[in-house]
């Protein structure tokens, strides 16, 4: 754990209930934990490998809005050790998150990796950016060759994070990751069935 994660998210209420539900012994010793500026190179393999998040922002009526942002694994790009950015595509056009954002610029993310079970949470400062006002920018962000209508830039400003326990994570595939831990089975069973075609070939000349 970051040192500055806990100074963000353990407020006053949070140790009050620590402190009453008997952990707040073990978390004040985590908090000593050496200070990490930024973010390492596990992180930085973390996100680059992901192909979606979860997004919380505040609303002005103070009621969080969490959404589900994917696309290409690795479209999230780490710009340097304490920034990450993606590009915003167009959607269902609600636009909750980029309105709340303009308010509060403050957002918390998730990034989970299902077959590993590993989870790192991020607090950070959004900025929105619009596309042609950094095209330097946009071409470190952009995608070759993903089909998208990009709207505008999201920078995340790393205020802190954190990796989560793997406990109630289940571990779940995507399609393409199962074609690829089955891929030397299937080869195998196109072989043998190549071998059978011929073998039966070679009866019938008999």
């Amino acid at each position: 754990m970051a040192k500055n994660y806990p100074s963000i998210a353990f407020t006053a209420a949070v140790k009050k209930m620590q402190e009453k539900l008997g952990s707040r012994a073990s978390y004040a010793r985590l908090e000593k934990d050496t200070y990490v500026d930024g973010l390492t190179q596990n992180e930085i393999a973390f996100i680059g490998d992901r192909d979606s998040f979860y997004m919380a922002s505040f609303g002005e009526n103070e009621y969080p809005y969490i959404q589900h942002r994917g696309g290409p694994k690795g479209f999230v790009k780490v710009l340097d050790p304490k920034r990450i950015g993606f590009i915003d595509f167009k959607g269902n056009m609600q636009y909750i998150s980029v309105g709340n954002i303009q308010t509060n610029n403050n957002v918390s993310l998730i990034m989970i990796d299902y077959p590993s079970r590993a989870r790192l949470k991020i607090l950070a400062k959004a900025t929105i950016v619009e596309l042609n006002d950094d095209p330097a920018l946009y071409g470190l962000l952009n995608l070759p060759g993903y089909k998208f209508k990009p709207e505008r830039m999201i920078v995340l400003n790393i205020e802190a994070y954190d990796w989560n326990c793997p406990q109630h994570i289940i571990p779940r595939y995507t399609v393409e990751e199962i074609e690829e831990a089955l891929a030397s089975q299937i080869n195998q069973i196109s072989q043998l069935e190549d071998e059978i075609r011929t073998l039966k070939a070679k009866l019938k000349e008999v």
